[in-house]
């Protein structure tokens, strides 16, 4: 089969596209027919070796950490099931036409969109759902802060936060303006034209940071929160503040199927859009990459294998 790998830690041109043997599912394990993956900003940083502290991985190594596909076979599912899953992020991903998975991070594709496009969903969609229902503990009425909406996890937050009943502030870019408002956001701030702290001018219950931001700039972050409040941050910690009562947590996300099954009903209710801002093959993974790297990337974008379901 065809499958992306780097042999080396290193910048993107060590991504060769080779051909390697089918993988075998072990026990407990489904073998899927990719239809497609995505690009993750973690993809860079497992690459360049970066995060092998905490994240090690063994070379060589196929990226990928979504997989969308039909089942061969394997436990709990029937060939040919439509699948969909968030893959653990130190195994071989699903950057091939063939990828192995726990069947218990798998659940059924949404119905009501190319199988493909799923692919734009786990990672992200879990996340978001994490942040704001786990760790937040989001209420109805309450006022949220997602700083960095534009991204891939921002889209899916600041539409759960709508759901959930939540008044949604939201900053981006320009170039994600039209996308997050169209998500659902109240309010909408161009954070290359002003300051958060300088646009919000009532304080809000939460915040999750989806953005790397400096020290200074996560300070101003928390003392927007209500005393009580809580800052979630995927990216750069948050300081504590403890005088207020404000709690700060950073979160990593974990694979849950019966999240991800709920993700999927509500897409397949319409009540959820999957915004996919670009379609690239496997094989055009590196400048994908690239432009992951150099914040040139709005939303999800997916790579397809080509194999269709």
């Amino acid at each position: 089969m065809k499958a992306l790998r780097y042999h080396e830690f290193g910048d993107t041109s060590v991504l060769r596209l080779e051909d390697v043997e089918q993988p075998v599912p072990a026990a407990g394990q489904v073998l899927v027919k990719v239809a497609a993956t995505s690009f993750n900003p973690v993809d860079n940083g497992l690459r360049g070796g970066f995060l092998q502290p905490v994240m090690p991985i063994e070379l060589p190594h196929i990226p990928g950490i979504d997989v969308a596909g039909t089942v061969v076979e394997g436990p709990g599912f029937r060939p040919g099931d439509a699948v969909v899953g968030f893959l653990p992020m130190t195994a071989d991903g699903a950057a091939a036409e063939f990828a192995v998975a726990p069947a218990e991070i798998l659940t059924a594709a949404p119905a009501t969109i190319p199988l493909a496009d799923a692919a734009a969903v786990p990672a992200v969609a879990l996340t978001a759902w994490q942040g704001l229902f786990e760790h937040a503990q989001l209420q109805a009425g309450q006022r949220v802060l997602i700083n960095g909406a534009g991204g891939g996890v921002g889209g899916y937050a600041v539409q759960f936060a709508k759901q959930a009943g939540a008044t949604v502030i939201a900053t981006a870019s320009p170039r994600s303006t039209e996308a997050v408002r169209a998500a659902g956001a109240d309010q909408i701030i161009d954070y290359t034209a002003t300051t958060v702290a300088d646009a919000v001018d009532v304080p809000v219950d939460v915040v999750l940071n989806l953005a790397g931001v400096d020290e200074k700039a996560m300070a101003a972050l928390v003392a927007l929160v209500k005393p009580g409040g809580v800052v979630v941050t995927t990216a750069s910690p948050a300081p504590e503040d403890t005088e207020r009562k404000v709690r700060t947590i950073q979160m990593y996300v974990r694979s849950d199927a019966a999240q991800l099954a709920e993700i999927v009903r509500r897409i397949d209710a319409g009540e959820i859009t999957v915004d996919v801002s670009g379609r690239y093959p496997i094989a055009e993974t590196k400048q994908v990459q690239e432009l992951g790297a150099a914040g040139k990337l709005r939303g999800k974008v997916i790579l397809t294998t080509g194999v269709t379901a």
